[in-house]
């Protein structure tokens, strides 16, 4: 287990999980600050770590991979569906830069909460925190340049996939509640395209277009 922030994200680099630019944003955004108390031993270890609410806080190598795949270049407009414990926006925020905007939408108040205080502490507290069916995005900040959905849907939300910009990027796990694929979309022209990245484990998307029966 890494030692410190840098150490972790130099074994990420060294693993080849994040580009320069997204192994820079994670060297400005310590994940411990991100971490529960009791847990926060495992800052730098590379697994996901219970933060609460029956979420948790994604492995740094998933985080490094999304944000890669992702690719967020400065003044984009990004969404980020699962707020969680606000680790993953942060870096978002980094790599948006000044000009760019990052929301984030949470179906769970508390956890909202949670990394609303989170954000401050990290310096990031200009990242837009809503609560809601994150299935269903943001149609009233629509369109985006870039989203990531950081919970497992059975299918890709159409309703995503509508408020994504002609050129934009989604990086979503899709799969069953136990086990799932991370599939990068990409929309040109009208015409949207899946790749399958690889196999991943995260929390069910609640809402209308995530677990079926289950609603925000």
């Amino acid at each position: 287990m890494a030692a410190s922030n840098a150490e972790m994200v130099s074994g990420l680099r060294a693993q080849g999980f994040a580009t320069p630019r997204v192994a820079e944003a994670m060297l400005k955004v310590d994940r411990l600050l991100f971490m529960p108390e009791r847990f926060r031993q495992y800052a730098y270890a590379d697994y996901p770590v219970p933060i609460g609410f029956g979420q948790t806080i994604s492995a740094p190598g998933v985080v490094a991979i999304m944000s890669s795949e992702l690719d967020v270049q400065p003044g984009m407009s990004v969404l980020e569906v699962g707020t969680g414990s606000g680790y993953q926006a942060a870096i978002l925020a980094e790599l948006a830069g000044s000009r760019g905007k990052v929301f984030s939408i949470e179906r769970i108040p508390e956890a909202r909460g949670l990394a609303k205080d989170n954000l401050a502490k990290s310096g990031h507290a200009g990242i837009r925190l809503f609560v809601g069916d994150g299935s269903m995005g943001l149609p009233g900040e629509a369109p985006f340049d870039r989203i990531i959905v950081t919970a497992a849907s059975p299918a890709v939300p159409p309703a995503l996939v509508a408020q994504l910009k002609d050129g934009g990027k989604l990086v979503i796990p899709v799969g069953s509640a136990y086990s799932q694929e991370l599939v990068l979309v990409e929309k040109r022209g009208g015409d949207v395209s899946e790749r399958r990245l690889l196999p991943v484990v995260f929390v069910p998307l609640i809402g209308e277009h995530g677990f079926v029966g289950e609603k925000a």
